[in-house]
């Protein structure tokens, strides 16, 4: 009985093993079989995956970059024409900016202005409302509180009066005005006497600056940058008040260097650095220009000189970096050592009162401005500018006929 159990028993096992095995490998094919069908990627019969290097190619090919592309010779006229195109783009963008620079100075002045409290003039009011107008010039005569006589005088003579200045202003494109500050206690009295004298008038530009007349240079510099910001001219002037102008003359004058650009017209002089305290003109920075004895730099009289609009747009732009010298003529000149800037020395603008203007006039050859050299302007100007225009003045038809 044993015996028999334990045959069944043996055969039973091997039978299990056997089937074991069988299981074992199907199962191991059945795997097998879906591993394949699930990993494997069929690939379009006859197309081959690209290398690495060929795919760029590819991509450069369809860029337009064709490494093996056949280099195509370039016709130096061709490269020469194309820089010229380059260079004329560059010139343009150059303006551009210059032209942008300007207007952002205008907008930083009239800006400032206001913020600093500065009264806002009809004429500014006018810009903003009617938009630009180019004009011809722009002229500033510089005055004082006391000189209410050497305005009438001018205001009798060589400056046109109501109707006649704004046709002036229209037709000719020239506007005239006569610059001042304020008093160091502004709202008194004086500053209360140009206001009632603006109002009957209103031939006044006044600064955000305070009078003083060791305060010139910057007064100098206040009036281009107000100016600038104001009105959109070909020229900025500036004239003392004690000086005779032929307005039509200076006008003719100024047209001549209109297209040139950067160009400061007065009469153009040296005169000695004066290095004595209590002196009049004394310069107390005189050790920057020397030794003892030394001249200045060519710079124009003060008495009437005119600078282009790009020039006027210089001072306004950097008005807050621009080094203030006793003499305001010196300083203008200084203003402009650094740069690229023309000088043009006119006699007519400094010629004598009579009878040396008179002789020019009778020769044909009128003066923009008489004054005398040992007054620095006409010598007792309220009273005798009048003779002055008389014998040395254009004429009122001079002005309306001229054409500029």
């Amino acid at each position: 009985m044993s015996t028999k159990m334990k045959g069944e028993h043996s055969s039973r096992s091997f039978v299990s093993r056997k089937y074991t095995i069988l299981l074992c490998l199907g199962s191991f094919c059945v795997g097998l079989f879906f591993t394949n069908r699930m990993w494997s990627i069929p690939e379009s019969k006859g197309m081959s995956r690209p290398s690495v290097t060929e795919a760029e190619r590819l991509k450069l090919v369809s860029e337009g970059c064709n490494p093996k592309a056949k280099e195509v010779t370039r016709d130096p006229q061709a490269l020469f024409g194309q820089v010229a195109n380059t260079h004329h783009a560059l010139q343009t963008l150059d303006k551009t900016i210059s032209s942008l620079e300007m207007e952002l100075a205008a907008a930083r002045s009239a800006q400032e202005s206001l913020q600093n409290g500065a009264p806002v003039s009809d004429d500014m009011g006018k810009k903003q409302t009617q938009g630009k107008r180019r004009y011809l010039m722009v002229v500033g005569i510089n005055t004082a509180f006391s000189s209410r006589k050497r305005r009438d005088s001018i205001r009798a003579t060589w400056m046109p009066q109501g109707e006649k200045r704004k046709r002036l202003e229209e037709e000719k494109g020239i506007i005239i005005r006569f610059v001042i500050g304020h008093s160091a206690t502004a709202g008194g009295i004086l500053d209360r006497a140009i206001e009632a004298e603006d109002r009957k008038h209103g031939d006044f530009l006044r600064l955000d600056h305070v009078e003083g007349y060791l305060e010139l240079s910057g007064k100098t510099k206040t009036y281009f940058s107000t100016a600038f910001s104001m009105w959109d001219a070909d020229f900025y002037v500036k004239v003392d008040d004690d000086v005779h102008v032929n307005i039509a003359t200076l006008g003719e004058t100024l047209v001549r260097h209109r297209k040139k650009p950067r160009v400061y017209i007065g009469c153009m002089k040296s005169g000695p650095v004066l290095s004595q305290k209590g002196v009049r003109y004394h310069e107390p920075e005189y050790w920057k220009f020397g030794e003892n004895g030394n001249k200045y730099f060519r710079h124009a009289t003060g008495q009437l000189y005119a600078i282009s609009r790009d020039l006027a747009s210089y001072i306004s732009i950097n008005q807050h970096v621009l080094h203030k010298y006793a003499n305001e003529d010196v300083s203008l000149g200084a203003w402009f050592i650094g740069i690229d800037v023309k000088h043009i020395d006119d006699r007519r603008l400094c010629c004598g009162t009579p009878p040396d203007c008179e002789w020019k006039t009778q020769a044909g050859n009128i003066c923009v401005a008489s004054f005398d050299w040992s007054c620095s302007g006409i010598c007792r100007s309220a009273d005798r500018i009048k003779e002055v225009h008389r014998r040395c003045g254009e004429g009122e038809k001079a002005l309306w006929s001229a054409t500029f």
